[in-house]
């Protein structure tokens, strides 16, 4: 397959972190950007998660809580049992 030139933009720290980076693997900084575009191309995505914030320690303490099911109400059958304990005298 004939190969073609991609020509990329990027900060310069970033360059040569990402050098050293490809280096101590033990590959070059094309080969690193052709097994990205390939998996690209082979998932139809970009595969990693791209986020447009970083949430707060409160929302990372909230998520964590969640996760280990701290904090949880109890379930409800339906709307009418979820607000006669919401407004239930505790």
């Amino acid at each position: 397959m004939a190969q073609t030139n991609v020509n990329i933009r990027m900060d310069e720290a970033t360059k040569i972190a990402f050098d050293k980076f490809c280096e101590e693997i033990g590959l070059s900084v094309s080969a690193a950007f052709n097994i990205f575009a390939r998996t690209v191309v082979r998932e139809q995505r970009i595969p990693f998660e791209l986020t447009t914030e970083t949430p707060n320690d409160e929302t990372k303490k909230a998520v964590e809580n969640v996760r280990n099911g701290v904090g949880l109400s109890r379930g409800f059958h339906s709307v009418s049992e979820l607000m006669e304990d919401l407004y239930a005298d505790d």
